[in-house]
């Protein structure tokens, strides 16, 4: 899970793709890069940390133009966490190349081997989507033997990127005096959103993960980019769009309606706040199955993201709602923080219990999901701490018993909490009295009642089906392995200022 924005614009396009970054912040919290291009030059700074931290007004300076990329990054697996791997990527050959990328490959290393095997293109990081840049860049080169490019050459390149690369990438790529190009992987597993704003000078683009960062800078929503979809902004501003894939089927992650994406997003036509809403409904539904409602004196939410389920669940359950914790906006989304030390120190820097709303009371906690653990864990004591009674868990989703591999940082089968253990062995070891999970069909019927033409989904950390059909068991073993030795961190930032390729 990364944030990437892309955008072709009529006058200097640094800050916006600063502020773009802000609103997309949520994505990604390890990483953060812009590069833009001016007079024959691509400008790029990146750095380890937040936005707000990685960027001073000297680099903002330093990245004139008005085409760019921008990006925010989540490690995902293998991943080291240092500015070397940050995005955008850059190659000089057979064009001037920047690429920003979400997701994840899924046959990165095979990628990785034919590059230098095959077509003689070294790959500097242990990072998938530098491998996914040179694809583009390789299949761009063999296609356009007169060193030119047009809509159609570029297009055809992404058409044979969609039958080399599997997993997930909804990708912006800008091109040296060519304009920007943006494209999503045949399955649309991550979101890509394009937007249009006119001004007095003309019709300006943009494309980013999240439709709140199109809307916060005063663009205009035009339509997610379909999957396996390919669009190409030139240096005119004209606009041109092909579909690349054969046989493309939208089957979206159901994981960015539970957690990862902001509830005003709206996504493949759903509202993320009211596919939440209607988790809270179904979940009220079993808990009422399975609990006597009867004996919860309050419902409370872990904030934020579990909010509108809480409070759908507590009016459909007649119960009270009380917000018994507050979060401090200041530390980082714990779920995405690499190590468990790491995570566990920061729940309790996070959130801190209101001791009058837990005092000799029945406690029913509502929190979006349950991945390791060790959150929900410290919620509980917590709870237990500040003088509850009786403390009940629901998740809005169900158990997490199978690793992501497009583009989430939860690989190891052995750091799901819901991995070989039944629910009471799960509560047991968050110390809760009782536990509810949602159910499957219930998570996947709360999404598509939103959008009905919404059918299919990527839900493999739940239920172990992975749609691209190329993961297996020894591909898990890899990703666990690399998971547990990382490469070292190392800290800083990147300037570059590239000329064009000479093949240019």
């Amino acid at each position: 899970m990364c944030g990437v924005v892309g955008a072709a614009t009529r006058s200097p396009v640094n800050q916006l793709l600063y502020d773009s970054l802000l609103l997309l912040q949520h994505r990604g919290q390890d990483a953060a890069g812009i590069a833009t291009e001016s007079i024959k030059t691509f400008n790029m700074f990146k750095g380890s940390g937040l936005v707000r931290d990685v960027f001073r007004t000297r680099n903002m300076r330093s990245l004139p133009g008005n085409f760019g990329l921008g990006h925010v990054r989540y490690p995902t697996a293998g991943s080291a966490n240092n500015s070397e791997e940050a995005q955008p990527f850059y190659v000089n050959a057979p064009f001037g190349m920047m690429l920003a990328h979400n997701g994840n490959l899924t046959n990165a290393e095979r990628l990785k081997a034919e590059m230098f095997r095959n077509d003689r293109r070294h790959i500097n990081t242990n990072s998938d989507s530098e491998v996914l840049l040179n694809v583009l860049a390789h299949e761009l080169q063999s296609i356009s033997t007169s060193y030119t490019v047009d809509p159609v050459t570029l297009f055809r390149a992404v058409a044979a990127v969609h039958h080399r690369a599997r997993g997930a990438y909804a990708c912006v790529t800008m091109i040296a005096g060519v304009g920007l190009l943006a494209f999503r992987d045949p399955f649309g597993i991550r979101p890509l959103v394009l937007g249009s704003c006119e001004t007095e000078a003309g019709t300006e683009y943009m494309f980013a993960s999240e439709n709140v960062a199109l809307e916060g800078m005063g663009f205009k929503f035009v339509r997610d980019v379909a999957p396996g979809e390919a669009i190409f902004i030139d240096q005119d501003f004209n606009l041109f769009s092909q579909q690349c894939a054969e046989n493309p089927v939208l089957t979206p992650c159901i994981f960015e309606y539970v957690y990862l994406a902001r509830p005003d997003s709206i996504m493949d036509g759903v509202s993320v706040y009211e596919a939440r809403v209607k988790m809270g409904e179904f979940l009220a539904d079993k808990v009422r199955r399975e609990l006597s409602a009867g004996d919860i004196d309050v419902v409370m939410p872990i904030p934020d993201s579990s909010r509108p389920a809480a409070m759908e669940l507590a009016h459909r359950l007649n119960l009270s709602y009380r917000e018994g914790f507050i979060k401090n906006r200041y530390i980082g989304r714990t779920f995405i923080m690499p190590g468990q030390s790491t995570r566990r120190k920061s729940v309790r820097q996070k959130l801190n219990p209101i001791g009058v709303e837990f005092k000799g009371k029945s406690i029913l906690i509502v929190d979006d999901s349950i991945v390791r653990g060790t959150t929900s864990r410290e919620i509980v004591q917590m709870a237990r701490e500040s003088g509850a009674r009786k403390v009940t868990f629901a998740s809005a989703a169900p158990p997490v018993r199978f690793p992501n591999v497009y583009g989430i940082d939860m690989p190891s089968r052995n750091e799901l909490i819901a991995s070989n253990r039944t629910d009471e062995q799960i509560a047991a070891e968050i110390g809760c009295d009782a536990l509810v999970y949602q159910d499957i069909a219930d998570m996947k019927r709360a999404v598509m009642e939103v959008n009905p033409r919404l059918t299919k989904f990527d839900a493999s950390c739940f239920d172990g089906h992975y749609v691209t059909g190329d993961v297996t068991s020894e591909y898990l073993d890899r990703i666990e392995w690399a998971r547990e030795h990382p490469a070292v961190s190392t800290g800083g930032g990147t300037q570059l200022n590239l000329g064009y390729s000479s093949n240019q």
